[in-house]
């Protein structure tokens, strides 16, 4: 099962609508985040900061939205038509070089979910054995260039594999045979879903076969809102809210899946509830700034991108 039918199924109906606490606004300064996708433990630490108060302590009421088209949340804070979104630091890159004024102010998940998987019981047992095997992907560009630097790693060219768009249903082109291998899978999604369907799988890691070390999950706002405090104290209660969540994960848990979110206490979102913990960003604000020239380095040489632009402008750690 793909991750995208993974979220359907479990929240397809609940958060097509803002999602909030019910916590009345009073004085509070009002701000609109967009998520990258539906609700899912990739973002604990915001529905944790947001049941805790820790964004009303900073004097903010925040709307998290879940939007019909994930590509359209970084494309409207561009626009001035929300305050926040959720992204993903290789889309960001790409969106930063075509124009879009963005930064990067924090960071949610602080390293790659983005795997190559298949069975476990199959043949594959290290990259090199994808020769003349059926990959399946979702999304062309960058997909394929992680594909392409894995297999460079044991000597071989995407001549060398078929590629087959599997329209994001990853789990099931493998379970069904339609797919050796595919690439995009989420190591705390689609892992679990075959766990629990019985066939597991071997993931071979995106960022251990010549992939620099990237943020999965971000969170980007309007280059002109950079000094304005309240996207600090934004930042502010995500951090408070990951140093509970680290400190309290079962507590947590329960105030993830509380109010209008019930629906998630399942065994797949319990699986990646636990999966995803350890992957967090501790200090969600700070910046590793080699990490990110580095990353639009590897990005310009496979053609991704034109040019590595100045980090200010488009990564940021706020003061």
């Amino acid at each position: 099962m793909s991750r995208v039918f993974f979220r359907i199924c479990a929240v397809a109906v609940l958060f097509l609508f803002p999602v909030t606490s019910g916590v009345s606004a009073g004085e509070l300064t009002k701000m609109t985040v967009l998520l990258d996708w539906f609700v899912n433990p990739d973002h604990a630490p915001l529905f944790v900061a947001l049941e805790k108060g820790y964004f009303k302590d900073q004097g903010l009421d925040i709307e998290f939205i879940a939007p019909a088209d994930p590509n359209d949340p970084p494309k409207l804070v561009a626009a001035g038509k929300a305050d926040i979104a959720v992204s993903y630091q290789p889309q960001h890159h790409l969106q930063v070089d075509q124009g879009l004024p963005l930064v990067r102010i924090a960071t949610l998940v602080a390293t790659p979910l983005n795997s190559l998987v298949v069975l476990a019981d199959s043949d594959i047992k290290s990259i090199a054995d994808l020769k003349g095997k059926t990959i399946g992907y979702s999304v062309g560009g960058f997909e394929t260039v992680l594909l392409k630097v894995m297999l460079e790693k044991a000597g071989l060219s995407l001549d060398d594999v078929e590629l087959v768009n599997v329209n994001f249903s990853l789990s099931p082109s493998l379970l069904t045979g339609k797919a050796d291998a595919v690439i995009g899978a989420f190591r705390n999604f689609e892992l679990n879903q075959m766990e629990i369907e019985k066939r597991p799988g071997r993931p071979f890691f995106v960022e251990e076969l010549g992939v620099p070390a990237y943020d999965e999950l971000i969170l980007v706002a309007h280059n002109d809102r950079l000094t304005d405090e309240n996207i600090r104290k934004f930042v502010n209660g995500v951090e408070a809210g990951v140093q509970f969540l680290i400190n309290h994960p079962k507590e947590s848990w329960q105030l993830f899946v509380s109010h209008d979110r019930k629906e998630l206490d399942d065994e797949l979102n319990r699986r990646a509830w636990h999966d995803t913990l350890p992957r967090f960003a501790l200090r969600p604000g700070a910046l590793d700034q080699n990490r990110y020239r580095r990353f639009a380095t590897f990005l310009q040489e496979q053609n991704m991108i034109v040019k590595v632009p100045e980090l200010e402008t488009f990564a940021v750690e706020l003061q």
